[in-house]
């Protein structure tokens, strides 16, 4: 149910003017998803949803550009030390080798790095595949790595 509400909140957010927590609730109401005031609280501020200015001084919600925030450098050291296992690399290609459906949850990390070397990442249930722009950034991304598994 959250699953699908967050994904509604989204759509609301998107497609119409939402000024208050209020009138966000009453959408989802229009919707037939009936939340309290916390709930609606509680998933502003999971999808990290800012106010913006919209027109004649007023404000609504949007969806946030800004990704760098989405986990704090202490939660990804502290994901990384409980999921990685190992981690391999050949040319332009890094491979982390997770605890059985952590990969999906280190790859979102590093997708949200906002590392510029990095192309992307490729998840399994316990492998992530990490692309990089150049053989030369591997060194880099590993050190940074083993950073975060002995912090």
């Amino acid at each position: 149910m959250k699953r699908y509400r967050i994904m509604k909140i989204k759509e609301i957010v998107q497609n119409q003017v939402i000024e208050t927590q209020e009138d966000l609730a009453e959408a989802l109401k229009k919707e037939g998803i009936i939340v309290t005031q916390a709930t609606v609280s509680r998933d502003i501020k999971d999808l990290m949803l800012v106010k913006t200015p919209y027109r004649d001084g007023h404000y609504r919600y949007s969806l946030s550009s800004e990704k760098e925030s989405v986990m704090s450098k202490s939660h990804t050291a502290i994901l990384f030390q409980e999921a990685v296992v190992k981690i391999d690399s050949a040319m332009n290609l890094v491979v982390l080798h997770t605890i059985p459906g952590s990969a999906s949850s280190v790859a979102f990390a590093i997708d949200h790095s906002k590392n510029g070397e990095i192309i992307g990442t490729l998840a399994g249930d316990d492998t992530v595949l990490v692309i990089l722009k150049k053989p030369e950034d591997v060194p880099v991304l590993l050190e940074h790595i083993q950073g975060m598994l002995k912090s």
